[in-house]
């Protein structure tokens, strides 16, 4: 959902590609084919409706600037004094301000009933077939399955070496996610939007969905998608220093791949569930792991030199967290998060296998060089300490790095 600001050459086939496009025509002018300067008509019903009530708009808008501009330069050049017309001398004219009171009564009126009719239409999400909960986080989005029982975390998945500009962007650059929204085609979704931290906004253009996550509120929306296809969205509410890294991907299938999907996922779960407590990973393993996930889940805060951002981000080189005993500490920190901070809990956004790997990769990156490692095992044992010791968590979330 970019505006591309590509000038195309000068001259009048692209004016008129422009101003056509304004309008919703689409020209084949070559040089303006890569212009979206439009609303996306989108593949819901909802969306159809919103893009018809701004064609509605547009038109009545254009209508009036061509009378208004037309009055006007119709008295430019023809009441001109050159032509010696004489000018007119009045202050007050009630019948022509009766007028143009009334008439844009009458005409915010008539728009006031198809807008009135499509907002009702979008809060009506009774009789839906799926419902998904959506979660804000900052940086990323959870979607919970309410129906299927499934749940997880998306993600951006472009390169942060594309971000900081030591390799050529792809064609999704900050629109890409490691998991995107899986749902069926034809069917009536109901999305659940809050938020478990600051205020943030689900936005996918092509579904007609624009819904604001506040923490302590839940938003309704929902779509019925016409067709399959992988529609793309952003959050569209200033949330903090990394808004711009949280796409949203939906990816619409028929209900026979769906319901496969929610058999594979949920196998998927299971089989990582029961490998991460029975396996023992190698260093290397751990590192090449605990590099990956840290670029792409901590860096954006500690920075990929381990020295943050103080005060916001602590720095991790040489922090007593990454460096200090017990480890016990590093682990719970990650897991539970920090109170009062940026610093949110990852227990159920990470498995224990990518904790793991994390700590192990804080202790021995930038010269911290403790050469810990830390086991899936050990982050499963934490957690079971905390279930049954509840203030291990509290003061773990009264801590922080220094």
């Amino acid at each position: 959902m970019r505006i591309r600001f590509k000038l195309p050459a000068p001259g009048w086939l692209n004016i008129l590609g422009i101003l056509c496009s304004w309008v919703g025509i689409n020209p084949a002018i070559a040089s303006v084919d890569h212009w979206q300067m439009n609303m996306y008509k989108g593949v819901t019903p909802i969306s159809h409706a919103i893009y018809d009530l701004h064609m509605l708009a547009i038109a009545v808008c254009c209508a009036i600037g061509l009378l208004v501009f037309g009055v006007m330069f119709y008295s430019m050049i023809f009441h001109r004094k050159s032509k010696a017309y004489p000018a007119a001398n009045f202050h007050t004219n009630t019948r022509l301000e009766v007028v143009w009171t009334i008439i844009p009564f009458i005409i915010l009126i008539g728009l006031a009933f198809p807008a009135t009719k499509t907002l009702i239409k979008m809060d009506d999400s009774s009789k839906s077939d799926v419902t998904i909960k959506v979660v804000g986080y900052q940086w990323k989005w959870q979607y919970q399955y309410l129906d299927q029982g499934l749940s997880f975390f998306s993600q951006l998945s472009t390169p942060y070496s594309q971000i900081r500009n030591e390799e050529p962007k792809g064609k999704w650059y900050l629109l890409e996610v490691d998991r995107p929204l899986i749902v069926p085609v034809n069917k009536k979704i109901r999305f659940l939007v809050t938020s478990n931290d600051v205020i943030h906004s689900w936005w996918v253009p092509e579904l007609g969905i624009k819904r604001d996550a506040i923490p302590g509120f839940m938003h309704e929306a929902w779509a019925r998608i016409q067709r399959p296809g992988t529609y793309r969205g952003q959050c569209a509410e200033l949330c903090g220093i990394n808004h711009g890294f949280m796409p949203i991907v939906v990816k619409a299938v028929s209900q026979d791949k769906f319901d496969a999907w929610v058999i594979a996922e949920a196998a998927r779960e299971s089989n990582i569930a029961q490998a991460t407590s029975s396996r023992t990973m190698t260093r290397s393993e751990l590192m090449e792991l605990g590099k990956s996930r840290y670029d792409a889940v901590c860096s954006a805060c500690h920075q990929q030199d381990g020295k943050g951002i103080p005060p916001m981000f602590p720095a991790l080189k040489g922090s007593s967290i990454a460096v200090g005993r017990p480890i016990e500490r590093h682990i719970s920190l990650i897991l539970n998060g920090v109170a009062g901070t940026a610093m949110q809990s990852y227990k159920d956004a990470l498995t224990d296998e990518e904790i793991a790997a994390i700590i192990t990769y804080e202790r021995n990156a930038w010269e911290n060089n403790t050469n810990d490692q830390v086991q899936p095992e050990d982050v499963i044992a934490v957690r079971r300490a905390q279930i049954t010791a509840p203030k291990i968590v509290q003061k773990a979330q009264a801590g922080g790095l220094q």
